[in-house]
């Protein structure tokens, strides 16, 4: 398993090398289970298109999609879930995801709306060791970029809850960045699909860079 563990690392160590010569690529996470993966369709490419224009981020256009379970997963540095229901992780995904992040990778989960009871019951899957602690307002992923003394925005309403970040954290790294009642992925999506106002997209995908830019940072 150690052995493995140290492939695995040098695997996304050497794409991402490769990767940074042209372009660094995130990708959208395909689970199974029945819940929609595929939700917020223009939520990444603007995501990117913020990033790249307002901190020269070299971040390839183009979204890719990878599943839980594939070796491609680890050509991403950062890894974004989100849906409304149903997840399921096999066994063999569950070990995939596992060495996927203890490599370095990072997995953002975005709540948007109705995945909570499943995202918690699978990632026990993952690691059985850890828990989903919520972040201080201090912790470094709400100032590397842009700051957000009161944590995480809120984007839509839903219950009316405050919004969380929550975090899985293995030998002191954050390896997992759950947001909770906020839809931070709603928030990157076109005007045109919630019409929400100007500021509030603004601050929803300031939100998104700091994950981003954290995520690369600890690489």
């Amino acid at each position: 398993m150690y052995i493995r563990h140290i492939l695995t690392a040098f695997l996304l160590c050497i794409t991402l090398a490769t990767q940074a010569q042209s372009s660094l690529k995130i990708a959208k996470l395909k689970y199974g289970g029945g819940g929609d993966w595929y939700a917020n369709k223009t939520s990444l490419p603007n995501l990117i298109k913020f990033c790249n224009a307002e901190l020269k981020m070299n971040i390839n256009p183009t979204e890719d999609v990878v599943e839980v379970g594939s070796q491609d997963i680890f050509a991403y540095p950062f890894v974004h879930m989100t849906g409304h229901g149903n997840v399921v992780f096999s066994d063999a995904e569950a070990v995939n995801l596992r060495n996927y992040l203890l490599s370095g990778g990072f997995l953002h989960v975005d709540d948007n709306y109705g995945l909570d009871q499943f995202i918690r019951r699978e990632m026990k899957k993952v690691f059985p060791e850890l828990s989903f602690v919520e972040l201080p307002y201090d912790h470094p992923i709400y100032h590397v970029k842009y700051n957000f003394p009161e944590g995480l925005p809120k984007v839509h309403e839903h219950d009316g809850k405050q919004p969380q970040g929550f975090g899985l954290i293995w030998q002191g790294r954050l390896i997992c960045y759950y947001s909770y009642e906020t839809d931070l992925g709603n928030g990157w999506e076109d005007q045109s699909v919630y019409n929400d106002p100007e500021e509030m997209r603004r601050k929803a995908l300031q939100m998104g860079a700091n994950l981003l830019s954290y995520a690369f940072m600890i690489l």
